[in-house]
């Protein structure tokens, strides 16, 4: 039995409107593995004690819908905690903003996508050679396609960290670092989020009712013709396909998987 520790990657008033980036990891991971014991941490809200590390298996970093980049100086908090977590050696996993932020703090850059932002569904996903062997990538093959929403990706890889997957709009969608005792693994996208979460997500940010991206993916579950429209099909966005990732990631903390 694993015990994860997940970071909100929110600020709190963000939290406060309803935007707990959190919630998506603990639904998801429950449905996937309902023996792993979950802990949400918020650096944004408050310095975390040592003992928050302790009997901690793994942690996970969350997307996040704050304006500012993992980069940025407001971005400390975060920068700091994932320092702390790569000193201890933890199994890490990052979603989008997570991703960014191991870039960051490993040695790359990021940037906003010159290609603007990727939502809905990241899709016409593909492995790269070292992807199609990775045990993060087990399942996976190319053509996958999963739900995303972001404006910034990674456009310099850290010195060491491993391509594992890219597509036509951001070439970094996932990738891996496994070096001087960091084991991270990270994607662009969001394995643990679904189409509704992410229809919600932009009803929120103002998206109308005759919204088409919003309406489909509000459908796509269910929907062949919906799903096919942004370019999914909806056994991909159903568990366990959609999450895959995270759930090799889960499997691999708990000893299931090298």
């Amino acid at each position: 039995m694993a015990t994860i520790l997940i970071v909100e990657s929110n600020t709190p008033d963000l939290v406060m409107q309803g935007q707990s980036a959190a919630t998506g990891f603990t639904r998801t991971i429950d449905a996937l593995s309902p023996e792993t014991i979950l802990t949400v941490v918020a650096p944004y809200n408050e310095a975390m004690p040592e003992s928050a590390f302790d009997g901690v298996d793994g942690v996970i970093f969350t997307g996040s819908g704050v304006s500012w980049s993992t980069a940025a100086s407001e971005a400390q908090p975060l920068q700091v905690m994932m320092e702390r977590v790569f000193e201890r050696g933890l199994p890490t996993y990052g979603s989008c903003n997570g991703l960014q932020l191991a870039a960051t703090v490993l040695g790359g850059d990021v940037g906003t996508s010159p290609n603007g932002n990727e939502t809905g569904v990241a899709r016409d996903l593909r492995l790269s050679e070292a992807g199609r062997v990775h045990p993060f990538m087990a399942g996976r093959y190319d053509g996958y396609s999963v739900p995303c929403i972001h404006r910034d990706e990674v456009q310099r890889l850290p010195d060491g960290a491993v391509l594992l997957a890219g597509n036509a709009h951001s070439p970094v969608q996932a990738m891996a670092y496994e070096l001087g005792g960091v084991r991270f693994w990270g994607v662009q996208y969001h394995p643990e989020l679904s189409a509704q979460d992410i229809a919600c997500i932009l009803r929120s940010k103002g998206g109308t009712e005759g919204s088409g991206l919003t309406s489909d993916l509000e459908k796509a579950s269910d929907d062949v013709l919906a799903a096919a429209r942004i370019g999914t099909t909806p056994t991909a966005l159903a568990l366990p396909e959609r999450s895959l990732e995270l759930a090799n990631w889960v499997m691999m903390v708990s000893g299931k998987r090298a």
